[in-house]
């Protein structure tokens, strides 16, 4: 199988991702389809051929290995691989949308297009949670399926049309559940930085509201407090002057300071 669309689609995610989204690609990276190319594929590359069973009973053994195998294990990955790394061209799509818009309206719209706020936020959001659910789905469907994270060395068959119970043998079971708890391994290390990385977005976007919302006050009271007064002169003039006592008192001083010195700027005008 070719996963060279696969890495595009990742690739072109990691500029947009967050230290752990780059974490999360580099463990699907290593640990997932590099393994299952190099090696996973190998191991269960004749499986049905290797499943042998103590009988000439003809179709015993393909009964007793569908039934065993409804889906083969490498198969499910792979389709786990695809499940887990589509919603993340979701955050890739709508950064796309953003450069059409602007493109469209000839004017700069955002400040950051890959910038995680706003719309871009939500759909980062929804796709942590796809990622999440489809990851955990996985795992239940491979235990379910599989009755456990097992690769037994002999199983017993009594399937139609089987004259009798049978014996049936998989081969290198040892090696594919070396890699079977492999696979399941990073598959509760990428839930688990799926769940890390939702919430540090979350926090990061709640403390951002936080900061837009008490941080323009502050500046506000900052700059009125620190309004110049002017007073007038004996030429007549005004001249600003810096009240280093009103400057440390609160922003009710500057305040009461602002009726005076609307006052005082039009004596020069009355003595034209």
């Amino acid at each position: 199988m070719n996963w060279d669309f696969l890495e595009n689609i990742l690739s072109g995610v990691n500029k947009y991702s967050t230290a752990v989204g780059r974490i999360w690609l580099s463990v699907v990276f290593l640990f997932r389809i590099l393994v299952y190319v190099a090696a996973a594929e190998q191991v269960w590359k004749d499986e049905q051929k290797d499943f042998v069973c103590n009988t000439l009973q003809p179709g015993c053994e393909n009964a007793c290995f569908d039934f065993f195998y409804p889906i083969s294990q490498v198969h499910l990955w792979a389709l786990q691989l695809i499940m887990v790394s589509t919603p993340s061209l979701l955050v890739a799509l709508h950064v796309a949308y953003r450069e059409r818009r602007e493109a469209k309206h000839k004017q700069k719209l955002y400040q950051n297009k890959g910038s995680i706020d706003g719309g871009l936020f939500c759909t980062y959001t929804i796709s942590l949670v796809f990622k999440t659910a489809l990851e955990v789905g996985s795992l239940l469907a491979f235990y379910f399926l599989y009755d456990g994270f097992q690769v037994p060395i002999l199983l017993r068959c009594s399937q139609s049309p089987c004259p009798n119970t049978v014996n049936c043998y998989i081969a290198k079971a040892t090696e594919k559940k070396i890699f079977l708890y492999i696979m399941i391994g990073t598959s509760i290390l990428c839930i688990a930085l799926n769940v890390v990385e939702l919430m540090y977005i979350i926090w990061k976007q709640v403390l951002k509201c936080i900061l837009r919302r008490y941080a323009p006050v502050e500046k506000k009271c900052s700059s009125r407090c620190s309004s110049p007064v002017y007073t007038v002169n004996k030429s007549g003039f005004t001249e600003p002057t810096v009240n280093i006592e009103d400057s440390t008192r609160p922003c009710e001083r500057a305040a009461v300071n602002q009726p005076v010195q609307s006052g005082i700027g039009h004596a020069p005008s009355e003595g034209k």
